[in-house]
């Protein structure tokens, strides 16, 4: 393959090796993914010790909690009751009922009864409805086995007395909802991978040519299953990641294999050799997704300066899966391009082939470039507007962990009976107390105080439970309090307590550690973090990025313009995050009701995942405009046929993406839901507002000013932007039809 080896960039020569030895490349590649697929299989992600990775204050109480206190898992029964009071004869016999039904299963380590005296708080303040909480047994990992005795004893008390209800809460509903959540994923993962196929069938209009793209993205999913599951052996990972894994694998495995067959296919059209064609390819193509993939690289790395245990594992689940998709992208595909040459189109499909064009050119985007170029400022204003004006609802972003409320109501039956009969309990502030005896009269004492205070706020009620670990050592002060875990009343509720209470009580005891955690104390610690470590992680993605696309094009406005461009896309994703999930546009649509804020993971995650993305388009476009003017086209003219012969491939890549993150959109858990829906809004943004118009209307107004490089970034090397193969003359090959 002589013709292979004029380009010298490291790219093409990854092809060349490649197409010299395809054998290796393709069995390679296949073994690689295979095996680490088995390895995914047989050794299981390690996932977080989420009571142990928690920031400031409220990760010190759970840490404690985790290691000094070893809680188990719980469950609540509610006996309610429309008509009967807990006084009436028939409603204490189905109390008893249940107390004494759950007391003979092996699952079950404790009962409370509610008539027990220092369990008043058990007991609705209108009588009508009644708590038994019980303790089970073992470590709370395995409690998910030990439930279903414990909800089928329940439902025979139920069944026996169909005048109450008798329902229960807890570990079961836990049970069902992470049932619920990994079916969830299945479902996104058997609708994804069709929905990419037809899109891929109509970009390609063949069989054999769209069925490589989504095989390397499958390929670079399962092979990255299995290397996520032996890296979490020493960094543990969040459990989240697999489907981060398949959105992002999907995502940029299918957009790199794009980009490199378009341009394969492209050049065969203009009637370059198989092999020329293939070097082409290589040297624009797969140089483009070098310096994209790396960019990515970069902005994922940005996670690890969060200093938060689950970030760090996105993190290095994504930049496993992007790293991933790159080497199979540089190195099986030019293999397979070799291997299969002009027969990639078989399999053509009827009329959609015919709809395709081999020049790369789309015919919409064409007509709408033009308008943009013959009026770029106005394009500007008008696009730049448009943005901003979605931009704007981001300064009202709330950040709130997703509460219960926001799970499925299929699930909550007990727990919104529980929520109105005993306001507060969904939201229990707890207060832990380490000591070396916390039984000690001083310490007693001090609690008693604690509890008396925080009740006499109102924004803290009835019941508080205590309970102390079998050392006494340490003791857990649930306390229920108002609000919905993430509103001003919550967050009132905890600074009183954390600055008032605990401080002129149980805070004053020498040689004792007391911390506060819950919900609100958690979703605040963690918010504080973010605070702190948001300029770290912005300003290293910006800074890198900048820098990554100064070298590759040697401009600094084109480097300036793109990261400028890239906060303005991601911006006007988190505005339409905050219409969609605080200001509930569309929330019937995506089926939701309440949702409290935004995920405290999401915006930061967001900024990284988006700004890795979007670069993706970005770099592709940009290699195409300056390798069309290192060639010697004007400006204008390299602006133009750059952006045209890359819309069709930028739009068929985009609707992949925006199709599979929209089926994230659809799912129940309310972080990949909120997720989904940034990731797609900001992509489809990013594929039309900003690279088909933004974007070629301010580089006609920059004219030659977008290569503008100061005399003394001079040494910067220059790095090639395109082959050097000559077009030939003859006609294109026929193609057969298959």
């Amino acid at each position: 393959m002589s013709s292979l080896k004029r380009s010298s960039n490291l790219a093409a020569r990854m092809a060349r090796w490649s197409a010299n030895h395809r054998k290796k490349a393709i069995f390679g590649w296949l073994g690689f993914a295979i095996v680490l697929f088995a390895i995914n299989m047989t050794s299981p992600v390690k996932t977080i010790v989420f009571e142990t990775s928690g920031p400031g204050e409220s990760g010190r109480a759970d840490t404690i909690l985790y290691e000094d206190f070893k809680q188990p898992a719980g469950e609540e029964v509610l006996i309610q009751s429309d008509s009967l009071t807990t006084d009436d004869p028939a409603f204490k016999a189905a109390v008893q009922a249940v107390i004494a039904g759950v007391s003979e299963l092996d699952a079950v380590a404790e009962v409370k009864s509610p008539f027990d005296a220092e369990n008043s708080g058990f007991i609705s303040a209108d009588k009508h409805s009644a708590l038994v909480p019980m303790e089970i047994r073992g470590p709370s990992e395995d409690a998910a086995d030990k439930v279903d005795p414990i909800v089928a004893r329940v439902a025979e008390v139920q069944k026996a007395n169909p005048q109450l209800y008798v329902g229960s809460f807890g570990e079961s509903t836990n049970k069902a909802l992470q049932a619920s959540f990994k079916d969830d994923l299945k479902r996104a993962g058997l609708f994804s991978i069709p929905l990419t196929l037809i899109i891929l069938l109509v970009a390609f209009g063949a069989l054999v040519a769209a069925g490589i793209p989504l095989l390397l993205g499958l390929t670079s999913v399962l092979a990255t299953l299995g290397l996520v599951a032996l890296i979490s052996q020493a960094l543990p990972m969040s459990d989240s990641v697999s489907a981060i894994i398949l959105l992002i694998g999907l995502a940029v495995g299918v957009d790199y294999t794009m980009f490199y067959l378009k341009r394969e296919r492209e050049e065969r059209a203009a009637g370059r050799s198989e092999e020329a064609a293939l070097e082409a390819a290589a040297a624009t193509s797969g140089r483009s997704v070098l310096v994209s993939g790396s960019t990515v690289l970069v902005a994922m790395a940005g996670m690890f300066f969060t200093a938060d245990a689950t970030f760090a594992s996105f993190g290095v689940a994504t930049m496993t899966v992007v790293a991933v998709a790159m080497l199979g992208s540089l190195t099986v595909l030019p293999a397979l391009l070799s291997k299969l040459g002009d027969t990639v189109d078989r399999g053509r499909v009827p009329f959609v082939h015919r709809l395709r064009r081999d020049d790369g050119e789309g015919r919409i985007w064409g007509a709408i470039i033009d308008r943009v170029l013959r009026r770029p400022l106005v394009s500007a204003v008008l696009a730049g507007g448009l943005l901003i004006a979605l931009a704007v609802p981001a300064f009202q972003l709330h950040t709130a962990q997703p509460s219960i409320d926001t799970y499925p109501q299929k699930f909550l039956g007990t727990y919104n009976r529980i929520k109105a009969a005993f306001p507060g309990t969904e939201n229990a502030t707890v207060v832990v107390i380490k000591a070396s005896n916390v039984e000690a009269p001083a310490v007693r004492e001090a609690i008693g105080e604690l509890k008396r205070r925080a009740l006499a706020t109102g924004a803290m009620n009835e019941p508080v439970d205590v309970d102390t670990n079998a050392a006494k050592t340490v003791v857990a002060i649930a306390i229920a309090t108002e609000g919905d875990g993430t509103d001003s009343v919550s967050n009132a509720a905890l600074t009183t307590l954390r600055e008032d209470i605990i401080p002129a009580t149980v805070g004053a005891l020498p040689a004792t550690e007391v911390a506060v955690t819950g919900m609100t104390a958690s979703t605040r610690d963690f918010a504080e973090q973010m605070k702190t470590v948001a300029p770290l992680v912005f300003g290293f993605v910006l800074l890198f990025a900048f820098g990554l696309m100064l070298v590759s094009f040697r401009s600094v406005v084109i480097a300036a313009k793109a990261v400028l461009l890239n906060l303005l896309s991601v911006a006007a994703a988190y505005g339409i995050l905050v219409l969609v999930f605080q200001h509930g546009w569309g929330k019937g649509l995506l089926g939701f009701e309440f949702t409290g804020g935004i995920d405290p993971f999401l915006p930061l995650l967001l900024f990284v995942i988006l700004f890795g993305l979007s670069m993706d388009y970005h770099v592709f476009i940009l290699s195409r405009i300056r390798e069309a003017y290192d060639k010697g086209m004007s400006t204008d003219e390299a602006i133009s046929h750059g952006i045209k012969t890359t819309a069709g491939v930028v739009t068929s890549a985009a609707i992949v993406m925006v199709g599979v993150f929209a089926i994230f959109a659809t799912l129940q858990a309310m972080i990949l839901k909120q997720f989904g829906v940034g990731l797609a809004a900001a992509i489809l943004i990013d594929a039309t507002i900003v690279r088909a118009i933004l974007l070629p209307a301010t580089m006609k107004l920059l004219g030659d000013w977008n290569w503008y490089l100061p005399k003394w970034l001079e040494w910067l090397p220059h790095l090639e932007h395109g082959g050097s193969v000559e077009k030939v003359e003859a006609p294109p090959a026929s193609v057969p039809t298959g």
